[in-house]
């Protein structure tokens, strides 16, 4: 990528504490670039922000901040992406709130490539890790570069589903791109990094601040054309991207689960607001409007799905049974017998019946 000659006047805006992301475009939509910002007598920049931060635009603490920016963007797959360059992320200038640089190490071409979100929660079940990865992997395979938050549980899950398909994967940072967190993330950031890409709107060494994941959670929306939630407790975070999602304008989704499980609540609760159901990655492709795939997208596993499911049939007989009998004569767990009910009964092939029991259905019969 070519680089931007006036990337330390960039920096130097950026990096400047106190002086936000709106006031930052305000000046730039005064004064024109950057570097004739920084030209303007200081006493004429004050009706953006407080004198003091002015006054810092020119410390030394900001000057060596600058210093070491360059020379982190001086190295092989490091960037620092600006509001002026054509290769800043075209979704992102749709947003209210874009970020006047961004840090980016890997393949920065994929800041223009067609996306999608994929969050959830940090305690996700195994099931949920299961449909996080096949999901992003499907999706990957048709066009869609996966993008999440690199956190454990369903973001991770995500991030290496988009990884094993064709279109790759982004994450976004809440820390400085410099910093790995969480620390057992370290091997899914160095294949993010060779194979995808990092990136962060926050400055070299930022520590992992509790304040900073909310603001991380609206690059993630606004990279992507939608959002897909996973599995998400009621006061998750992910419902919070989700919600940032819609609010951008961007399309929700949301993997159904059981009414048993807290994991669930959220999801459900997007349905309920007008996120829609999905269950697989085709039903998500088929709300895109605009996308075209470029491969073949299936959560199915070479027939695997319908072969369990024909399994559990066989195991539940055509009396009423609860879940844990059936675990016991399928030899499967929890989780994956409650998803493969729920979708036989999606199917019309299993009712659930009071008590927790459920039921097979003959072909053509609903209850």
């Amino acid at each position: 990528m070519t680089r931007d000659p006036g990337l330390a006047s960039w920096l130097q805006l950026s990096l400047t504490p106190g002086l936000g992301g709106a006031a930052i475009r305000g000046m730039l939509r005064q004064f024109g670039l950057p570097q004739a910002v920084l030209e303007r007598r200081r006493s004429e920049l004050t009706a953006h922000a407080p004198p003091a931060v002015i006054d810092a635009l020119d410390s030394q603490p900001v000057r060596d901040a600058v210093a070491r920016a360059l020379e982190w963007a001086a190295a092989p797959g490091h960037d620092v992406v600006t509001l002026a360059d054509e290769h800043y992320p075209h979704a992102l200038l749709e947003t209210p709130d874009p970020p006047p640089v961004l840090y980016a190490l890997g393949r920065t071409e994929l800041l223009q490539h067609p996306s999608l979100a994929i969050v959830g929660s940090r305690n996700a079940t195994a099931q949920g890790e299961h449909n996080a990865e096949s999901f992003a992997k499907a999706l990957s395979n048709a066009g869609l570069s996966i993008v999440s938050g690199l956190a454990v549980g369903i973001d991770a899950a995500a991030h290496r589903g988009g990884l094993a398909g064709t279109s790759s994967t982004i994450a976004v940072l809440g820390t400085g791109i410099d910093v790995v967190y969480p620390k057992r993330n370290v091997e899914l950031v160095a294949a993010i990094a060779e194979r995808g890409l990092l990136v962060s709107e926050f400055p070299l060494g930022t520590a992992p601040l509790a304040h900073n994941f909310p603001r991380r959670n609206r690059l993630i929306s606004g990279l992507a054309q939608g959002c897909l939630v996973v599995e998400a407790a009621l006061a998750s975070g992910s419902l919070i991207t989700a919600r940032t999602a819609a609010d951008q304008g961007r399309e929700v989704f949301a993997i159904p689960g059981s009414i048993h499980s807290p994991l669930s609540k959220g999801c459900h609760a997007l349905i309920k607001s007008g996120g829609k159901l999905v269950e697989s990655a085709e039903d998500v492709l088929a709300e895109l409007t605009g996308f075209r795939r470029s491969g073949y997208a299936s959560t199915v596993e070479s027939g695997a799905s319908d072969e369990v499911a024909a399994g559990l049939l066989a195991h539940m007989g055509h009396d009423p049974v609860d879940v844990d009998s059936l675990c016991a004569r399928a030899g499967m767990s929890a989780e994956q017998v409650s998803s493969e009910l729920l979708r036989l009964e999606l199917d019309g092939r299993v009712t659930a019946l009071p008590g927790g029991l459920f039921q097979r259905l003959e072909k053509g019969k609903r209850g």
